[in-house]
């Protein structure tokens, strides 16, 4: 019969959720949000005084775009050459209340910077959108359907295939005007 190793110590999930999260710059309130875990949970799960439970982990590293795996093994230095997220994995902001899915395609540590998404919307679904900090542009591609791109009041419609390229540092809108869903690519760049 073979015998198991027993680990030395159970991993230290905190300490390398703090270095996760610091190394994307994210803050205790922005993870908070992103998982739907309380900010008091995170720093007593990042002092080590709270153990998270399974559920709370696999939220956790879903908001960060890491696989849970991450948060339970020993610290490694070593850069994987190719990291896969399996489509469960991928973070996503569900405005089901507005007939749109927010898919989280860049990595955390850029959001603020760079962000790109894959965005569905259903038939009169809306993303609609209050200013971003100057400077923010945003440009939208039109994998599938037909959409309607509004910024400040002026109105033009997006056919399939084609980019939108607009100023998002005013009040902005998507909107799905096709009987069937739509789907774009949408990167963000903050100024």
């Amino acid at each position: 019969m073979k015998k198991l190793k027993t680990p030395v110590s159970p991993p230290e999930v905190g300490a390398a959720l703090q270095k996760i999260r610091l190394k994307r710059g994210l803050t205790l309130e922005d993870l908070s949000r992103a998982a739907g875990v309380s900010k008091s949970m995170l720093s007593q799960i990042e002092r080590e005084k709270a153990n998270p439970t399974i559920a709370v982990a696999w939220r956790l590293a879903n908001a960060l775009g890491i696989g849970i795996e991450e948060l339970l093994t020993s610290e490694s230095d070593e850069v994987e050459a190719i990291h896969i997220l399996e489509p469960h994995e991928t973070p996503t902001l569900p405005g089901n209340h507005a007939g749109y899915v927010l898919r989280i395609l860049g990595p955390m540590e850029l959001a603020g910077k760079y962000e790109w998404y894959e965005l569905t919307l259903a038939p009169e679904g809306a993303l609609v959108s209050n200013s971003h900090d100057p400077g923010t542009m945003e440009y939208l591609t039109l994998v599938h359907g037909v959409l309607e791109i509004e910024v400040n009041g002026i109105k033009k419609k997006l056919k399939m295939g084609g980019t939108a390229r607009y100023q998002a540092d005013k009040n902005h809108a998507i909107r799905n005007m096709g009987k069937t869903e739509a789907k774009a690519l949408l990167v963000v760049i903050h100024r």
